[in-house]
């Protein structure tokens, strides 16, 4: 019994672990996507200016959140980043094709 409340201990664990290293993957991505759209010209410098204005703020609630929690981030935190996440992704998106003379 000990065994197997052990091994979904460290599943669990690692579940959690896997899903924080998520949260730092999108970051990355969205920061190359942004990239990408400022060498194709696709993003003008107010609009690149604004999408890094909104990860700056999603990359200070994950430092207080972690700090907060002995480095890590709760399910609820996650959840309400992951959804902070979507929707600057949709963002970068919309910036990115809508059409505006650079």
């Amino acid at each position: 019994m000990k065994t197997i409340v052990r091994m979904i201990l460290v599943v669990s664990a690692a579940s959690s672990m896997a899903m924080a290293a998520e949260v730092d993957r999108r970051e990355v991505r969205q920061q190359e996507r942004i990239g990408e759209g400022v060498e194709s010209g696709q993003l003008t410098p107010r609009e690149t200016a604004h999408l890094e204005g909104q990860e700056a703020r999603i990359q200070s609630e994950i430092k207080a959140d972690r700090a907060a929690n002995g480095g890590h981030l709760t399910a609820a935190e996650r959840q309400s980043i992951n959804r902070q996440q979507n929707r600057v992704s949709r963002h970068i998106y919309a910036q990115k094709h809508d059409a505006q003379h650079r």
